[in-house]
Order: structure tokens, then sequence, then C-alpha cells
């Protein structure tokens, strides 16, 4: 199945347009998604499973395919889900599809991959195969250290996902595309509306978070209203270095000189209204930075920006040499503090070493995303948070049984919390 998904990317290299790839949309292809949907996941409106869906597979998937063929198969609404927003009060949105719809997403999306994906600057990093949040850090830090950067714009689009505008994304997608089948079922799904407190809310704008071609459609929407934009227009205007990083909906672009930056950003308002989107000014600015920042500042202090859960600043090697520091941002930092409090005062009551092992689990997450080079005492601040919250919660749970300190550092010799660890060399 791997070489006829190869067959779409050649196409793509020798074609402008490519076609007849509704096809490839087929029995061995749904079945093989199938099998690597991960079990348990939340259901959609159809209150469908993997277990229940595979029970009856080879029938299930026939029916499927012989209502796509007549064109009878009608995606159904997602069902709207809120999840907390990591560093803020709000709840971020997600639309779960039916399972017979994720199957046929899934596959769809590996279409759109493999046409898209040498179509794509190297400067995108979100949902890319091969790609990761640390490269796209690993480049920010890349850029600031060896190139001429003196401003920094951080932009951020306001409720990108909600606000995609689907006659646009066709327009980009036909662009590239010629097969009208497989457009076709791509509107159904943007189209197929949302599901939230038992009322029906019809979708004619966004791409929900949730679904699994709402990704790669993300990426073509911004490959074409941003990248293109930056890589071909932006970039040929400047007499300075410009580069950006994208990873989804957040990027940051870097600029050696002012007036380009501010051009850049009044430009980029304009820019985004076009096609449905507007930037967050509350969110987004331009700063002065990099390794003459400090010394064109009249206080010696300069501001940082945020990007993928970590603060970037101006700082200096023990020796004074400039150096780019990445840093746990504190929203993240402070969100995570809750959310392991939280998770604590509701697994307490099991054996402390049952706990402590399902929190390690919990806590290595944590470490394998911030562990990067140069982070590690942001590591070790939530390192001892958690462990000082381990004891609170303990020593409450019980009125009768006090647990000293040094009770519990024996508890520890035993049953290890883990420690910090550098999991991701940014500095290479």
């Amino acid at each position: 199945m791997a070489n006829a998904f190869e067959e779409i990317a050649l196409q793509a290299e020798k074609h402008n347009k490519v076609q007849t790839i509704m096809h490839y949309v087929n029995k061995e292809s749904l079945i093989m998604e199938h099998i690597k949907q991960t079990s348990g996941k939340a259901m959609g409106i159809d209150g469908v499973n993997k277990e229940t869906y595979g029970e009856q597979l080879e029938e299930n998937i026939d029916n499927l395919l012989a209502r796509m063929k007549n064109f009878s198969y009608k995606p159904q609404a997602v069902r709207r889900t809120y999840i907390p927003k990591a560093g803020s009060d709000k709840l971020r949105p997600l639309g779960i599809p039916s399972y017979e719809d994720k199957l046929v997403q899934g596959v769809m999306r590996k279409i759109l991959d493999q046409i898209y994906e040498n179509k794509f600057y190297d400067f995108s990093y979100g949902f890319r195969e091969g790609k990761s949040c640390h490269d796209a850090i690993r480049e920010v830090n890349q850029i600031i250290m060896t190139k001429r950067i003196n401003f920094i714009v951080d932009a951020d689009i306001k409720g990108f996902f909600d606000n995609v505008d689907h006659e646009w994304l066709i327009k980009f997608l036909e662009h590239d595309i010629q097969d009208k089948n497989f457009l076709r079922y791509t509107k159904r799904f943007l189209k197929a509306g949302i599901i939230e407190d038992m009322k029906f809310y019809e979708s004619d704008k966004g791409t929900p978070q949730g679904g699994l071609i709402s990704p790669v459609c993300a990426n073509v929407y911004l490959h074409y209203v941003l990248d293109m934009w930056f890589g071909i227009v932006v970039k040929k205007h400047c007499k300075g270095d410009a580069y950006i990083v994208r990873y989804a909906d957040d990027c940051v672009c870097f600029f050696q000189y002012k007036k380009e930056a501010e051009s850049f950003y009044k430009s980029l308002i304009g820019r985004l209204k076009k096609f449905g989107l507007e930037l967050a000014s509350d969110k987004s600015k331009i700063i002065p930075f990099g390794r003459f920042a400090t010394q064109n500042s009249k206080d010696g202090k300069t501001d940082t920006f945020d990007f993928l859960g970590f603060t970037h600043i101006n700082g200096k090697t023990r020796t004074g040499k400039y150096r780019l520091q990445h840093r746990t941002s504190r929203k993240k930092l402070k969100a995570k503090k809750l959310k392991v409090k939280e998770w604590l005062k509701s697994n307490i009551h099991g054996k402390p070493s049952d706990t402590i092992k399902l929190l390690n689990r919990k806590i290595k997450g944590h470490y394998a995303y911030y562990g990067i080079s140069g982070n590690y005492r942001g590591l070790l601040n939530f390192y001892r948070f958690v462990k000082v919250a381990l004891y609170k919660v303990i020593t409450r749970r019980s009125q009768r049984a006090y647990l000293s300190w040094a009770r519990y550092q024996y508890l520890l010799k035993k049953h290890p919390i883990s420690e910090p660890k550098i999991y991701a060399n940014i500095w290479l």
C-alpha cells in the first residue's frame, strides 16, 4: 500500500495537477486505516468505536465503498467537545468525526500528504512527517544565532481553524488536484456541520480541530496565504535578511531592518483579511531582538517572545558571549502545574507507589517536550513542584498518619519520581 501512495507523489512531481486519485480510497487502504486507529478514542455522534466497527469489518467497508461509488455517502456532523486550553482559562473546541468518517478522512489525508509534501516550504513544520516542534525551535535558534536578525514579528492568527474560508480552500486544492470526486468529498467533510448539546449547526467556514483531514488542509491554506507570499513576494522586496518559521497557525518572522519588519506587519494584516483571517493585535507585536538588541536598549533590558510553548530570551554564555536562551513559558508551566495538582487530588486514593508510577508517565511527557538544550532549570522547577505537591497530597489524605519529610524522602528512594532529562539538542 505504501508503494501505491508513493505513485501519487510521483504524479504530483510530473504534472501540475494530479488526476484520478479517489480510487486510492479502496478496501485495502480503508482496512489499513482501521488497523491503525487507536482503541479507546472519543466517539462521534454515531456512537461507534473501533471494536464495534471491526466486528463486521469487511461487510462495513464494502457497504461504505458502495455508497461512495454512487455518491450516497455523506459524512456525518462532527460532535463538538471542549478541552482546556493550555495556559488559559479558555476552552479549545474539538470536532470528533464518526468512526466511518475517520477512516475515509485518514486515507484522504495520506493522499493529500503525498501531493503536497514536496510543494510545502522547508520552514513549515507542523503536521509533517519527519518534522517536529523541536525542529522548528532548532531553526529559530539557528536563524537568530547565525543570521543578521535585529527584529522579530511575532504574528498570531486569531481563531485560525474556525475561520478557514471553504471557497478559498477548495480553490487552493483545485490548483493542484483535478479529481472532481476527491474535491466533492472534501467539500462534504467541510460542510458536514456540528452537533453540540443535541443541536445542529451548519459549518459555513472553518475546519474542525480533531478531524484527520484538518491538519493538512490547514497547511495547504497557509501555504498559499502565507508561505508562498512570504517566500516569493516579501523576501523579494527586502534588502536585508528576512526569514519565517511556521508550525501550523503559529509563526514567527525575522528581519534585519526595522522598516521592513513594520512594512511586513502592515501588509500581513491586509493579506490575512483577503482570505478571511485576522491578526490578533493583542498577541502580535514587533520587537527588537538578537545579539545587538541589548546594547541598543537604553536600560539593557530586551523583550522576549513566546513560540511553541517556549519563551525565547536574549542571553549570554558564562564567558559573556551572546546566546539565545529558551525557557518553558510561564503560562505553559503554570497550566501544567495546575493540571498535575488536580490529577494528584483525584488519583491519590491508591498506594503511593502506584500513584508515583502513573505520575511518572505524565511528567516524562513534559520532560520529552520541554527537555531541550539550556532548559534544564525549567525542568528542575517543574520537578521540585511535583515533588512538593505529591507530599502535600499524601499528608492530607489521612488525618491519622502523619508523613514526615524524612519518611517521604525514604519513600522516594524506593519509588523515585522521574528526574529531569534533556531529550533534544537544539544547538546543533
